[in-house]
């Protein structure tokens, strides 16, 4: 089997995630919680992590 790296999704931590929307990682924790913010892919039950496109859609969700 052949995986196509480049088709595969960037996946980004919390903390890389908060510092490009300017917010604590707390912040996104509680969104997390919440329901409201970017979706998440969990890796494990401990590590979230967010796809780039699903962060820039949420993202333009919220700012229209």
């Amino acid at each position: 089997m052949t995986i196509d790296e480049a088709s595969l999704p960037t996946l980004l931590t919390s903390a890389e995630v908060a510092a490009w929307l300017k917010v604590n990682r707390s912040t996104l924790s509680r969104w997390r919680t919440d329901g409201v913010g970017p979706r998440v892919t969990w890796l494990s039950g401990s590590i979230p992590r967010y796809q780039r496109d699903h962060v820039i859609a949420w993202l333009r969700k919220v700012a229209s």
